[in-house]
């Protein structure tokens, strides 16, 4: 936990995991102090998550008012991140600033130019010169080359590799480890499944998924001679 000094008070909108992920992460390493969770209401299942109070997204501002309270949207992938984008758009049209966390935990040059309401864990590496649009979430231990540029409401899961001199079109996906060569344009609404490595520019709205290897004929516990 890093000694910073609160004072600042926000409102995480979403209740799943990534939303209890980013309320202690906030609480551990931020300026903000997290008040409450706030859903639509009609995904409102609880009064209270993790002893904060869960408040309907419609009526926030009678509750948590911008004046008071910043928010930040800990929704993930969903609907290719456009869901994500809905409602930090909705929350900024009402008045709210939008709130940011990069670890410090994360090694981010001194040049990088980081935009709004977005989310950097740790162990990311982003080197001299890149360039992170708004919205984007990089979850833990990536690497984003020199010179590359991530565009808006992006979502780059973890272990990824983009290499130097790349693009990564707006609202597209990375899954985990997937790998991204010098030089290469991954075109708007992409989803790039686990594992998979892109070599040339890709086109806009391409899903390349992974394959499942299939298992040996010969079972592990025979493989190494295992006997019960």
């Amino acid at each position: 936990m890093t000694d910073v000094r609160k004072g600042r008070k926000l409102v995480i909108v979403g209740d799943s995991a990534f939303a209890e992920i980013a309320r202690e992460y906030f609480d551990a390493d931020s300026p903000y102090d997290v008040a409450a969770f706030s859903v639509e209401s009609a995904y409102l299942k609880r009064g209270t998550l993790n002893g904060l109070p869960v408040v309907p997204f419609e009526t926030l501002t009678e509750t948590h008012p911008p004046d008071e309270y910043e928010i930040f949207v800990a929704i993930v992938y969903t609907q290719m991140n456009r869901l994500r984008a809905r409602l930090a758009a909705e929350s900024r049209e009402r008045g709210y600033r939008l709130a940011s966390f990069v670890s410090p935990r994360a090694f981010v040059w001194d040049n990088v130019v980081l935009g709004e309401h977005c989310f950097v864990f740790e162990d990311n590496t982003l080197q001299p010169f890149v360039s992170i649009g708004d919205n984007v979430v990089l979850w833990s231990g990536n690497h984003i080359g020199h010179h590359s540029r991530i565009e808006d409401n992006c979502f780059i899961s973890s272990h990824v590799v983009i290499s130097g001199f790349c693009v990564i079109g707006r609202n597209s996906f990375l899954g985990v480890n997937a790998t991204v060569a010098n030089n290469v344009t991954i075109a708007e609404d992409n989803w790039i499944s686990p594992g998979v490595v892109i070599m040339k520019d890709t086109a806009p709205g391409q899903l390349y998924g992974a394959q499942q290897p299939e298992p040996s004929r010969i079972p592990a516990l025979k493989f190494f001679k295992i006997r019960d």
